[in-house]
């Protein structure tokens, strides 16, 4: 099968394991993105996912609750960590190879990040989940997707939302959004859209590493995204 996509790295944020609860993983959204992986491997799609923390702990809250930044950062980035276990345990329970690696060393749950092993990982066909960020305060989870995106050699980032893409505004707000099918990293900078944060987004440019935004929650789009349909939105140089 001819792929669109060979090499891809999945970004899902912390509260898409939430489903409908107030914070915590759901177990069945938990099995949903697990189904979705492996339908990818199934077709012979090197994967590598980051997840966010933001269901458990959030850095950037931190400060509210008296809660030193760096502490807090370093709070989130172990919420992570949490999440990255319980999404290998869903993929092993369902057959598919995975390794946990960690960007802050704790070598009893998980490998540290060495790039030359992680793109071996890869290449041998398993399901790499990083996790802990970029192992630095001050930088997102979305940042920590483009580092190791850029660092992996993959094609394409896929940014799973609650949405089916990018819209003039916010489409669960304003029934009149209309979506965008392509967008250039140019024009949403200067349309001040919120795709990814800045730091991120501006490694994506640079490296021109496209970035497909999508509905994460209806089975098959990761899938067919992979194949070369057109689904969500595509920012690209």
């Amino acid at each position: 099968m001819s792929l669109k996509y060979k090499r891809v790295l999945l970004k899902l944020s912390g509260e898409s394991l939430m489903g409908n609860q107030a914070f915590g993983i759901q177990p069945k959204m938990l099995q949903h993105y697990a189904q979705q992986i492996k339908s990818l491997r199934e077709i012979g799609t090197e994967i590598a996912v980051v997840i966010g923390g933001g269901n458990i702990f959030r850095g950037l809250q931190a400060h509210d609750s008296g809660i030193e930044r760096v502490q807090g950062d370093y709070m989130g980035m172990m919420a992570t960590v949490i999440n990255g276990m319980a999404l290998q345990s869903a993929l092993e329970e369902i057959g598919v190879f995975t390794r946990l690696i960690s960007a802050i060393e704790m070598k009893e749950i998980a490998e540290p990040y060495i790039r030359r092993r992680a793109i071996r990982h890869l290449e041998k066909g398993r399901v790499l989940i990083f996790a802990a960020g970029t192992g630095s305060p001050y930088f997102t989870t979305d940042s920590a997707a483009a580092l190791r995106a850029n660092e992996m050699c993959a094609d394409v980032i896929l940014k799973g939302t609650r949405v089916d893409g990018i819209y003039t505004a916010d489409p669960e707000l304003d029934s009149m959004a209309k979506r965008y099918d392509h967008l250039s990293f140019d024009e949403v900078i200067s349309m001040g859209l919120k795709v990814m944060d800045m730091t991120a987004f501006t490694l994506c440019k640079e490296n021109n590493l496209p970035i497909v935004v999508f509905d994460v929650i209806k089975p098959g789009n990761l899938r067919e995204i992979v194949e070369g349909k057109s689904i969500g939105t595509l920012v690209s140089n």
